[in-house]
């Protein structure tokens, strides 16, 4: 087996970390916390300046693990709306037990990374940016070929961004449950959105 990679150890460091701030607190001194993780001090600090940069590679790697996998279960569908929904019930899937480590997470930068906070959220905003853009533009194009009917493209995408942030909060303050939440989202919001063309029209170019 190979050995990990200096990255793949950093990323580990993190992760253990985090539990351990989520366990004893983000104000946990940093002595305390490297021993708890079993390295020393200086070691701690030179992978990690600070506890923001902790919370920030630990946010970062779960994202990306996110990104894979929601990226795979939406690539099996080819309607915008189909995709769209695909995106919504993938996140809460690959959260699912876990939603408390994300909240974590997110409370624990705004709480640890001060003026950096602001840089930060500003890279992350402009990912997930990308992201919504291209959901809107393939919607809108769907529009112009007949198989998504009329709407605000940008609300359609806002909306659905809301009811996964929305029900990532509750599964951790309420356990609610998601199926009927998606059945709701599907069949009175996103399933009447698809157009079936009559039988031999041509979709736009």
């Amino acid at each position: 087996m190979a050995r990990p990679t200096e990255p793949e150890k950093r990323a580990a460091l993190a992760r253990d970390a985090v539990a351990v701030l989520q366990r004893d607190g983000v104000d946990v001194p940093i002595a305390q916390l490297a021993d708890a993780l079993g390295v020393k001090r200086p070691t701690l600090l030179y992978h990690f300046p600070s506890r923001s940069h902790i919370v920030e590679c630990a946010l970062e790697e779960l994202l990306v693990e996110q990104w894979k996998f929601v990226s795979a279960k939406v690539e099996r569908e080819s309607h915008p709306i189909d995709r769209l929904f695909a995106h919504a019930r993938a996140v809460h899937e690959f959260h699912r037990g876990k939603e408390a480590r994300l909240v974590f997470l997110t409370q624990a930068l705004a709480a640890t990374a001060g003026v950096r906070l602001s840089e930060i959220v500003s890279r992350a905003a402009m990912v997930f940016e990308s992201s919504r853009k291209a959901n809107a533009d393939r919607i809108r194009q769907g529009i112009r070929d007949g198989i998504v009917a009329p709407c605000d493209a940008d609300a359609l995408v806002q909306l659905v961004r809301a009811v996964i942030d929305g029900l990532m909060l509750q599964r951790v303050t309420e356990r609610v449950a998601l199926a009927p939440i998606h059945d709701v989202l599907w069949q009175h919001v996103l399933a009447p959105l698809k157009v079936v063309p009559p039988p031999g029209a041509v979709e736009c170019p």
